[in-house]
């Protein structure tokens, strides 16, 4: 199979997992970050460069205090086994979104890991953490005003290049593939910009119970794809003005 060098995903059905055994939605989310590890595992032996989850969005702040709490706690003991997996596997960890909004002891252990594994040649591991991809955005264009601003370019010389450089995601390849687990269809604000040309796979199965077998199963999805990136493949018969 033709192996998606960059795969994202969107771990959806954490909390619906756990209600169905009867436990609380906390059981749910901590069972999904085991299963971050053994995905990451799978992914690298199939040849994934590239994985990018979406692990807390800038909306889940709205979640009950209790459960956020929980979250980072989860996050706090995950930095700690994301760690010792990098160095087993020689994974490069990288975290995405706004980190001002987190305690500092998270953000320490954020920048330790990012140095800590920032020489590794293995899988390309990267984290959404406090994202939102209107967020990142809005951050971007910030910097890009300021620099702009202090003289470093002239406005005429920005263009989608210059823009992807302030990203959180620059120096990435954008997503061949995305993936989102419990039978929701829609992005929910993750990686609109990098985004655009990607395959999406949608999947009722909640992530908790998303196995290597599932990650096969969108990958041959993706490999009956036919990637046009706006043109056409000739033969086609279809105007090159609809060509998506």
């Amino acid at each position: 199979m033709d192996i998606p060098q960059h795969i994202a995903i969107i771990l959806d059905g954490n909390g619906r997992w756990a209600k169905k055994k009867g436990m609380p939605r906390n059981y749910g989310h901590a069972q999904g970050s085991k299963n971050v590890e053994r995905i990451c595992e799978d992914a690298y032996h199939l040849g994934v460069k590239y994985l990018t989850v979406y692990a807390f969005s800038t909306e889940n702040w709205k979640r009950p205090k209790e459960e956020v709490d929980a979250l980072m706690g989860l996050l706090r003991n995950y930095m700690k086994t994301c760690l010792k997996t990098a160095e087993k596997n020689r994974m490069r960890v990288r975290v995405l979104g706004d980190k001002t909004g987190l305690d500092e002891d998270i953000k320490k252990r954020i920048a330790e890991l990012e140095e800590a594994t920032k020489n590794n040649d293995g899988l390309n591991f990267q984290i959404a953490l406090n994202y939102g991809s209107r967020d990142e955005m809005v951050r971007a264009m910030r910097r890009l005003c300021t620099d702009c601003r202090e003289g470093k370019f002239a406005p005429e010389e920005i263009n989608e290049t210059m823009f992807e450089s302030y990203l959180d995601t620059h120096g990435i390849p954008d997503p061949d593939l995305m993936i989102r687990t419990s039978g929701e269809q829609r992005l929910s604000n993750y990686l609109l910009w990098q985004l655009a040309y990607s395959e999406f796979y949608f999947t009722d199965v909640l992530w908790p119970d998303f196995t290597k077998e599932e990650l096969l199963k969108a990958i041959e999805y993706y490999n009956g794809r036919e990637r046009r990136f706006g043109g056409v493949q000739e033969g086609d018969g279809v105007c090159l003005k609809r060509g998506f």
